[in-house]
């Protein structure tokens, strides 16, 4: 999760079943992108994992609380863009509509509305965003370009990453 107001700046990704929400406050010029894998965790990894911008909420609370505190305040300034989620495996589940069933309701329950979205699909894409102006271009990847991708996503859906617990010792005041 990225924001900034600087007028050259261009943000990049490659998204394969993985969603990037941009935001800008439009009022502001500030704006920011963000990119998350899972909608939300799963099984134990609800233990070990924690909040983390890898997931959805968490990815999205973060873009959102970070260009309302840089920008105005005001959530009706806030133009949302959603990318991604596409199948580009079809070995796997279809990761990409959860993806998108989750950033569209979360959305939706927060109140906001989606300016425009390139969503689902079978195919990778490369999202470009310039925070200042709002202005974002996506690039639909070969299928070449789409399989390296899809290989990424299933090397981390294999990985254990397992994260400390947090210390008990800590006192809130």
């Amino acid at each position: 999760c990225h924001v900034s107001n600087e007028p050259d700046l261009t943000y990049s990704t490659v998204l394969g079943s993985c969603i990037s929400a941009c935001i800008r406050d439009r009022a502001a010029n500030v704006g920011g992108m963000n990119h998350f894998l899972l909608a939300e965790q799963s099984g134990s990894a609800k233990d070990r994992y924690g909040a983390s911008a890898r997931y959805g909420a968490f990815a999205m609370e973060q873009l959102i609380n970070k260009v309302l505190s840089r920008g105005t305040g005001n959530k009706t300034n806030l133009e949302i863009k959603i990318f991604g989620g596409g199948k580009i495996n079809s070995a796997l589940d279809d990761v990409g509509a959860k993806n998108i069933e989750f950033v569209r309701q979360f959305l939706a329950d927060e109140g906001y509305v989606v300016t425009s979205e390139d969503l689902g699909g079978t195919y990778a894409r490369r999202v470009l965003f310039k925070p200042h102006s709002g202005r974002a271009f996506v690039r639909r990847l070969d299928s070449d370009a789409g399989a390296n991708v899809a290989r990424e996503e299933a090397a981390i859906a294999r990985r254990r990453i397992i994260v400390p617990a947090p210390m008990d010792d800590i006192e809130l005041f």
